[in-house]
């Protein structure tokens, strides 16, 4: 899910749209169902023959596990690292570190500028949090309509970049993208139809990081396409990573540029596809986040 064209690009680069259609990604395999059982939304997979015995194979492997645990002997009291003494600092001394993925414990801004949270701290948890945050607006329904799309790249941009940026939006996201994905020239989606376009970061990691300037990474994964019972773009997922240069400026963290590319994408699972109405539903009920690193 790309800002607009599915291709990477920087401040001041002319955007392309992929023939693919939105996404653009290329490589994420979408599994449709036998169209006699619902169509491309419904109809349940065929149940793997192997999946008793995996679930057999995994109950006897638990029940090993169990008796071994309760029949582990001796004191765990007295193992390394799983006791700890009262007073300042001794407790501390024997908890793990912090591993590099954990949550930081720091709280979500409560700042908005255009509706986007804002307000950042000037370290490296604000950068990660800014841009997961500016992941999130970019890869919104908003950026397929000029007005909203022009106070989202005002907002999460520097001035510089911004103002270069506009054209090439307007190109990325013309009339002929928009009609190939099944909106009108608005943006909007058919009557009786939800377009769906979220994004939703699975993690962030800093790549560079200066008293200005740094470099972050979101991996995230996205849903875009038509819910509709007459669509011809059904909502699919995408495996994507974002990279931003950002550089703070006027108290906030600001994008100057981005690139992006595929994955990683992990191996599909054997879910059933949900039907239209079900996908429409979740969109209009479940709400999203303000991402703290």
């Amino acid at each position: 899910m790309s800002l607009g064209d599915g291709q990477s690009q920087s401040n001041g680069d002319s955007a392309r749209p992929d023939d693919g259609g939105y996404g653009g990604s290329g490589q994420t395999r979408t599994r449709y169902h036998d169209q006699g059982n619902g169509g491309v939304y419904g109809g349940a997979r065929r149940t793997k023959s192997s999946r008793g015995m995996v679930t057999a194979v995994g109950v006897v492997v638990l029940l090993i596990a169990a008796i071994a645990f309760a029949n582990r002997g001796g004191d765990d009291s007295s193992a390394t690292g799983t006791s700890s003494t009262s007073g300042s600092g001794s407790g501390s001394a024997n908890r793990p570190d912090t591993a590099a993925t954990a949550a930081s414990g720091e709280q979500p801004v409560t700042k908005k500028a255009a509706g986007i949270p804002a307000g950042f701290a000037h370290d490296r948890e604000g950068v990660q949090s800014a841009a997961a945050n500016y992941a999130v607006s970019l890869g919104s329904t908003g950026m397929f309509r000029k007005d909203s799309r022009d106070k989202i790249v005002d907002a999460l941009f520097t001035t510089e970049a911004a103002a270069e940026l506009k054209a090439s939006l307007d190109k990325a996201y013309s009339a002929s993208l928009l009609a190939r994905l099944g909106l009108d020239a608005d943006g909007n989606a058919p009557e009786g139809s939800t377009f769906v376009s979220r994004v939703t970061p699975v993690g962030t990691k800093t790549v560079a990081y200066g008293d200005t300037t740094a470099t972050v990474e979101v991996w995230y994964v996205g849903l875009s396409g038509i819910a509709g019972e007459t669509s011809t773009s059904p909502v699919t997922s995408s495996w994507n990573t974002w990279t931003y240069d950002m550089r703070w400026s006027g108290d906030d963290w600001k994008v100057v540029s981005y690139t992006e590319k595929d994955g990683p994408t992990p191996v599909p699972g054997d879910d059933r596809a949900a039907a239209s109405d079900e996908i429409s539903k979740a969109i209009d009920e479940y709400g999203g986040f303000t991402y703290a690193r």
